[in-house]
């Protein structure tokens, strides 16, 4: 795994890279990736193709995927659980991220929200990282050219239903 930030991922942002089999563009971030088993077991029956995608993706050490097994992240993801709204896979990297002190990509608004609403009650800071983020910080440490990056919001949105609020990925560098 890459030295520095470590993100935990939650499924969604995940199933962004597998629709495209571009995991290996989890690999070359700069960050380390992890994914709870619970994000892993999201990975949905219906598309056997992902689950392919992203079991290579562990073998290639791309993504980490990790047991939520301390007391701690056990309570915090019951206690989340609880919203009627949030999904297992987000609950679970929600805890995780917010007990080991480590970056959350996720892309939903709600989830989101709930989120920084637990860091604010741990009084911690919980860094937030969108698909688009991931793409910029490709692009600014010259793994993806601008065009290229671009190019996979447009496959996204065209293909994927995934859509940013961004046109391109430089209005965010």
């Amino acid at each position: 795994m890459p030295s520095g930030l470590i993100i935990i991922a939650d499924t969604s942002v995940l199933i962004n890279f597998l629709r495209i089999d571009r995991m290996d563009l989890i690999g070359a971030h700069s960050s380390g990736f992890l994914a709870t088993e619970h994000v892993g077991a999201e990975i949905s029956d219906s598309y056997p193709d992902q689950q392919v995608r992203y079991r290579a993706a562990l073998d290639a050490g791309f993504v980490i995927e990790e047991r939520v097994d301390n007391p701690a992240e056990i309570e915090l993801f019951l206690k989340l659980r609880r919203q009627p709204r949030l999904g297992t896979g987000e609950c679970s990297a929600i805890s995780v991220a917010i007990n080991r002190d480590h970056a959350l990509a996720m892309d939903d608004n709600r989830a989101i929200t709930h989120a920084l609403q637990e860091a604010g009650l741990a009084k911690l800071h919980l860094r937030i990282i969108r698909t688009q983020d991931i793409l910029a910080d490709l692009a600014r440490t010259g793994v993806l050219s601008i065009k290229a990056a671009d190019a996979i919001l447009v496959e996204w949105a065209a293909s994927h239903r995934f859509r940013t609020k961004i046109s391109s990925i430089g209005e965010i560098l």
